[in-house]
């Protein structure tokens, strides 16, 4: 039964390292303060993906034309990208650096750049060989905990790095990650 959640937790949380949506939490983390909301926008976003692959199995990769998602995905994460670079000199003379609202933004970007990721697809798989339940968990728990430390690194860079040049690079950040959904 440890194997269940040991397996998926490890695996997910290694194959997540770095990965574009650590990635984009931790850049979003530096655009509000509301930490908690966005935690809950990505979390609630990998519940319902992950959750869904795990449940369904298969039949997401044969059901979802992963293309389509792909092409929305990186639309996506250019439209972030690009809104970042034009709004960053408004941040620093507004003194703003707030998202409107954290949870949406964490939960949409989550929600469309999971669909069809390797780690979404694994889940899927692992649920196939262990109890569903317990990979859920195993997966969930690695999220949580790489997101978690996404939005503390995201929290300490705000704290020491000028703000312009965190959205300089942030906005350069998801306009990449956006461009690397087409190849």
């Amino acid at each position: 039964m440890i194997q269940d959640i040991l397996i998926p937790f490890l695996l997910v949380g290694l194959a997540e390292l770095g990965d574009k949506t650590q990635l984009a939490v931790l850049v979003l983390s530096t655009k509000t303060k509301q930490y908690s909301s966005l935690l809950a926008g990505v979390m609630l976003a990998f519940v319902l993906t992950d959750g869904i692959a795990i449940i369904l199995g298969d039949f997401i990769a044969s059901a979802v034309p992963l293309e389509y998602v792909r092409i929305f995905a990186g639309i996506l994460f250019v439209i972030f990208g690009v809104l970042m670079l034009y709004n960053r000199n408004k941040d620093e003379d507004e003194g703003s650096i707030e998202l409107k609202s954290p949870f949406i933004s964490g939960f949409s970007l989550i929600l469309v750049s999971e669909m069809g990721d390797k780690t979404q697809l694994a889940a899927a798989l692992f649920a196939t060989q262990y109890d569903p339940v317990m990979v859920f968990i195993g997966v969930i728990l690695a999220l949580l905990l790489l997101s978690t430390t996404a939005i503390y690194v995201g929290k300490k860079l705000m704290e020491r790095v000028n703000k312009h040049t965190i959205s300089t690079a942030a906005g350069i950040l998801f306009v990449l990650i956006g461009i690397s959904f087409f190849f």
